[in-house]
């Protein structure tokens, strides 16, 4: 089995999550009792790929007090990438824990990937760096009328599926790093390796959200009633 090291950034300060992250990492706010980070985690785990290394800085003490003596089977390396560190610049700072390939994602987003088929894609694709790619949800419910004016149905918050958005599980080649230029992972690393053709997309059309709000925390609790999570990926390939 090929083990590949799992890096989730998880030192945000999250503000729009206060005043739960004025205390906690915003990894650490539960879903259904359970941080989302272990949710996350599970994810990784169920399909066999356990070695983790969580990229903290902000209430980095949170991850060390929680992860201690915790999951067994499961390795955890918490590195300090510091506190106002930004996206680009946490990954980067874990390159000396990590081997030649490595998962990375963030730590506030659900999904029901088949982590082995974006492996294989990120393997075919010969590139340096693959993100998964999902259909841009509306945050708002459409009305769809005729051209009477008669309203016909009401869309709540429907995929729009012309346009795709950054959902991060991404997988890195370690020699990504040899040509890793600015800080911010979205609006300065990856569209470097775009620009140089290097840069391909997954693109996945079951589950994934993110947890930005406490709302987004909410609509989470409430997907968890009946024990039947959506994030949970069934029919995935095990082991790597």
């Amino acid at each position: 089995m090929e083990r590949i090291k799992v890096v989730i950034l998880c030192g945000g300060k999250g503000t729009r999550s206060y005043p739960f992250t004025e205390y906690f990492p915003k990894v650490m706010m539960p879903v259904n009792g359970t941080p989302i980070l272990v949710h996350l985690m599970r994810t990784y785990a169920s399909q066999g790929f356990t070695d983790f290394v969580l990229a903290g800085g902000h209430r980095i003490e949170m991850l060390h007090d929680y992860f201690e003596g915790r999951f067994t089977g499961w390795n955890v390396k918490i590195v300090d990438t510091g506190g106002d560190a930004d996206t680009g610049d946490r990954i980067f700072r874990c390159g000396n824990f990590v081997g030649e390939r490595f998962f990375a994602t963030y730590g506030d987003g659900l999904g029901d990937l088949d982590l082995n088929q974006l492996l294989a894609s990120h393997k075919a694709s010969g590139g340096m760096v693959t993100l998964t790619t999902v259909p841009l949800r509306s945050q708002y419910g459409l009305v769809v009328f005729d051209d009477s004016g008669k309203v016909q149905r009401f869309e709540e918050k429907p995929l729009v599926r012309d346009y795709w958005i950054n959902a991060g599980f991404f997988v890195f080649e370690k020699a990504a790093f040899e040509n890793w230029h600015g800080h911010n992972l979205e609006q300065e690393v990856l569209p470097e390796f775009a620009r140089r053709g290097q840069l391909f997309v997954n693109r996945h059309m079951g589950f994934w959200k993110s947890m930005d709000t406490s709302k987004d925390q909410q609509e989470l609790e409430k997907l968890c009633v009946g024990g039947d999570v959506p994030w949970v990926t069934r029919g995935a390939t095990a082991g790597a």
